[in-house]
């Protein structure tokens, strides 16, 4: 996976912008105006990405893929997972890990909001 197939994949999901409001370096998806992906920019060949994860899963990922996934990196290490792209995980495995937090935000959406995507 590379920087431009990530953000194709995260932008196609219903409702989501991004932004850089960390500065030039940082690109943040959002869904709602809540985050679900920040991708350093400043490291495009080494990609790197944090998403949102349930805390049991996290542990379970970072066990089973310890040179791959590590505690999120400048984030709340018990929610989120830092993901290296270009190691050992298949993109399809990547792209469900995606999903995972985009779906982890939504589901704890308001229930007006959390329709409105869903429809």
């Amino acid at each position: 996976m590379n920087i431009e197939e990530l953000r194709e994949y995260c932008i196609m999901q219903k409702s989501v912008s991004e932004e850089l409001p960390f500065g030039p370096d940082t690109l943040v998806f959002k869904v709602a105006g809540k985050v679900f992906l920040l991708v350093g920019l400043d490291q495009v060949d080494q990609l790197s990405f944090n998403v949102k994860c349930d805390p049991e899963y996290a542990v379970e990922l970072r066990e089973k893929y310890e040179q791959t996934v590590l505690p999120g990196y400048h984030m709340n290490k018990k929610h989120w997972n830092t993901v290296f792209a270009n190691r050992e995980l298949a993109d399809d495995i990547l792209f469900k890990l995606i999903d995972h937090s985009y779906d982890l935000i939504v589901k704890a959406l308001p229930k007006r909001l959390r329709e409105e995507i869903e429809s």
